[in-house]
């Protein structure tokens, strides 16, 4: 984005941002997405965002048979808005290369992309948008793995280790599965990136993370 005069406008800490970012290194290529809010949400705000996080969560923690192709799939993305009549009108997700592209064919949920194998990389992004008011969207980069089944099944891993947004999380909507698994996820979060803010003496970012990834 390019501000310019006429465009321009005074951020305030009165509304939703959406942050979508990314970077190409040697070892990968990162496509993460967190929306926040510093002030006091509305009420559908809350309820919207956190039922994008649980379908994000729905489908992160998904087990499906070997052979199945994303867009069987990625209504599991979209069920918790459904069930109060909201949707989101982009992709679920879509490959991401190491080191190559971003949006890297022929990975994805759409209804042409190829059945999803172990060791693919999906982003997993589930949104919802209210025009001219407000957006969320939470992204993660997820990897296709073998699930612990006693048949060849398969499951993500979440591979980005982002926080969410404490802030717009309604908990009465989640159910304890849910809350489980952002539980685990936030002991991950802790176990890998904390050790390494702290030896890089980021003191105020693990303080941040810390905060961030309590239960």
């Amino acid at each position: 984005h390019s501000p310019y005069n006429g465009s321009s406008r005074t951020l305030s800490a009165r509304e939703m941002y959406l942050f979508d970012t990314g970077g190409q290194y040697l070892d990968g290529t990162t496509d993460i997405t967190r929306t926040v809010h510093w002030g006091e949400p509305t009420p559908l705000q809350k309820e919207a965002y956190t039922r994008v996080l649980m379908g994000s969560i729905d489908l992160s923690r998904l087990v499906f048979p070997s052979n199945t192709a994303g867009g069987t799939v990625e209504s599991f993305a979209r069920r918790a808005l459904w069930d109060v009549g909201l949707n989101y009108g982009h992709g679920t997700g879509h490959g991401i290369g190491n080191f190559l592209s971003v949006h890297e064919w022929p990975v994805g949920f759409q209804s042409n992309n190829v059945p999803l194998e172990a060791g693919m990389f999906t982003s997993i992004e589930p949104g919802y948008y209210q025009d001219g008011e407000f957006g969320i969207r939470i992204e993660d980069v997820t990897l296709v793995v073998e699930a612990q089944t006693e048949k060849p099944f398969l499951t993500f891993e979440v591979v980005s280790l982002v926080p969410y947004d404490r802030n717009l999380i309604d908990l009465s909507l989640m159910s304890p599965e849910q809350i489980r698994y952002v539980n685990s996820y936030y002991e991950r979060i802790r176990a890998h990136v904390g050790p390494e803010l702290r030896r890089q003496r980021l003191e105020e970012a693990y303080a941040w993370l810390q905060e961030s990834t309590e239960p």
